[in-house]
């Protein structure tokens, strides 16, 4: 877990936008030769060669994260983490980002210095340039915008149009994780409000909690891939719950899919407390979301050169579109999958 500071009592409206926007990017440095000219200016000036992928989120307080159990290094974090994993999820390397941040007044300088010390973690964890951004007041809350710049591979963006028939659905990491963590979270949370104090005792719970608060994106998983020499025909994040990915992929692509249930690898802590939980270990990894792993096909030839690996499993193959998108469940029954993940409205 990320450490927390303690916070301070200098108020945002005694310190105006501009010595805000110096106080927290004066840490920001550029290292990237595609960094021409980053903070300082009316606009960054960057310089990249051959494809660029640009991608672009937001985060709303009460919407996509509640501060009772978010620190706000983590949602720096997380912030930054969760826009990279869309430039992975197209075969690219992130090279800048872009910060852009409301933030209400109940909020000290200090605490949303903790915000961007998060942002700097991120950044420098997976070697991005924080390039520029802005503040502005808010009502209530905070919200956060952040675009990040990307350069493709030399042979294009991997996109979610490509998937062929026969070819086989694989899956990094293990699913259902992140989700399982926000229903501890959210327990815990309920407890604490009932009783303050009360000490929750999360180290049953250690992977599941920081998954949700502490994800992180699969450049990893981009480079293994260019190392085993091998090309994704579409690729896909999972932000949204795998079988709303695989639906998209099948969309885009005009094909149909068999997922079969026995191989979506699943954690071991996972399994136990959806058990504490009563709740359905496959439902959860269908359609919890927030896991950023990594989800694609792949031709059947290059079977050979990723069976061996731990970080991929080959969960199911393409088929044709008129077959539909189906799981196989361990018992041999075919059901329509269902988009039940994350929705924004």
């Amino acid at each position: 877990m990320l450490e927390e500071k303690k916070p301070s009592k200098i108020s945002l409206e005694d310190l105006g936008e501009f010595a805000l926007i110096e106080q927290l990017t004066k840490s920001a440095t550029t290292a990237l030769p595609s960094t021409l000219h980053g903070i300082g200016d009316d606009a960054a000036v960057l310089k990249h060669e051959g494809e660029m992928v640009v991608s672009t989120d937001m985060l709303v307080e009460g919407v996509h994260f509640d501060l009772g159990y978010m620190p706000l290094k983590h949602l720096g974090y997380k912030a930054v983490v969760v826009n990279l994993s869309d430039i992975y999820a197209m075969g690219a390397q992130a090279t800048q980002v872009l910060v852009s941040i409301a933030v209400s007044n109940r909020f000290t300088l200090e605490a949303v210095e903790e915000l961007y010390s998060g942002i700097h973690l991120a950044c420098k964890t997976y070697d991005v340039d924080l390039v520029g951004g802005d503040t502005t007041s808010s009502k209530q809350g905070i919200q956060l915008s952040l675009t990040v710049v990307g350069i493709a591979p030399k042979t294009g963006a991997i996109k979610r149009s490509g998937a062929n028939e026969k070819d086989l659905l694989v899956v990094s990491g293990d699913l259902g994780a992140a989700y399982m963590g926000l229903q501890v979270l959210a327990r815990e949370n309920e407890v604490f409000k009932a009783n303050p104090n009360h000490k929750p005792d999360l180290d049953p719970y250690t992977y599941l909690v920081e998954r949700q608060l502490k994800p992180e994106a699969r450049k990893d998983i981009v480079t293994l891939l260019e190392a085993l020499e091998v090309t994704p025909t579409s690729m896909i994040d999972i932000s949204d719950g795998l079988s709303s990915e695989i639906l998209h992929l099948c969309k885009q692509s005009e094909v149909g899919c068999r997922l079969y249930e026995e191989k979506i690898p699943l954690d071991p802590q996972f399994i136990a407390v959806c058990e504490e939980f009563n709740l359905d270990s496959t439902t959860l990894a269908l359609s919890g979301g927030e896991d950023y792993e990594l989800l694609f096909t792949i031709k059947q030839e290059d079977f050979k050169k990723i069976k061996a690996n731990p970080n991929l499993t080959v969960i199911g193959h393409m088929t044709s579109k008129s077959r539909g998108a189906n799981l196989v469940t361990r018992g041999d029954e075919v059901i329509p999958l269902k988009a039940q993940g994350w929705k924004a409205f």
